[in-house]
């Protein structure tokens, strides 16, 4: 009888609780990944005029922490409705104009007030 095969194999056992636990930590990462994707990180900004700009309605608004200060100029240009030659600057803290390659997440992180990142725009340039 010592040369009958054993019942299973241990090294399949083996195999198989390694497979599972693989398994299972590709699962943890992929849900991870999905909450990150799903929860972005908003960042609340207060939009105020400034010189001859135009008032918006709504000041206040939630934005993606890792978009580019270029995008909520473009954003402004379109809600305000101006013309494609017309131009709007931003200002943090009536202060200084960023690049509009700076990310929101960055200014924020620096120049917050009150958990928002204040930021003034006009049509001319107002400081610096």
């Amino acid at each position: 009888m010592s040369g009958e095969a054993p019942d299973h194999d241990t090294e399949n056992d083996f195999t198989d609780t390694n497979s599972a636990a693989f398994n299972s930590i590709n699962q943890t990462i992929e849900t991870e990944s999905d909450i990150q994707k799903n929860d972005k990180q908003k960042v609340d900004i207060l939009l105020k005029p400034t010189g001859n700009a135009p008032i918006m309605k709504r000041r206040r608004w939630a934005v993606d922490a890792d978009k580019q200060l270029g995008w909520i100029i473009e954003f402004v240009k379109k809600y305000l409705k101006l013309e494609s030659h017309e131009r709007v600057f931003l200002y943090v803290n009536q202060t200084f104009a960023p690049s509009p390659d700076q990310v929101i997440k960055n200014l924020y992180d620096c120049y917050n007030t009150d958990g928002r990142l204040i930021l003034h725009y006009c049509k001319t340039q107002a400081w610096g």
